[in-house]
């Protein structure tokens, strides 16, 4: 399946985003650890980028990694996120963004649970969840 693009200024974003998930999706910022909506959710659902809604990663994946931020052990589809090397601020991490739009979404490390070993570390201002219909 072949992601659909969004492309707009970072004006579109200013105007469309809140000056956090701005700061977050566009320039890469992050949230302090513990304080973004979704850290502790556990609302079945679908959880899609703030900025495109292109589905990002299914609840059934989330997992309590006790970092601090929302953590997934794998995306909904590979092809819908992107990653990258991030040398930023002295470490080498790899960078998460979506595939639809480049937005921030956070960093995936090699420590989380099976059956990937990835701990998909996002940003709950990048994220929207839309719940599952009960």
């Amino acid at each position: 399946m072949t992601v659909k693009r969004v492309e707009k200024t970072a004006e579109q974003w200013q105007a469309e985003l809140t000056p956090e998930e701005f700061e977050i999706c566009r320039e890469a910022g992050t949230e302090p650890p513990f304080s973004g909506a979704y850290c502790d959710t556990k609302d079945p659902g679908t959880y899609r980028c703030r900025c495109c809604d292109l589905e990002l990663f299914d609840s059934g994946t989330k997992f309590e990694s006790g970092s601090g931020w929302p953590s997934f052990y794998q995306a909904v589809d590979s092809a819908n996120v992107q990653l990258k090397t991030d040398m930023s601020h002295g470490m080498t991490r790899t960078e998460v963004l979506c595939a639809g739009c480049d937005a921030h979404l956070g960093h995936v490390f090699p420590d989380g649970p099976n059956p990937t070993g990835d701990r998909f570390c996002m940003n709950s201002a990048s994220l929207r969840l839309d719940p599952e219909d009960a």
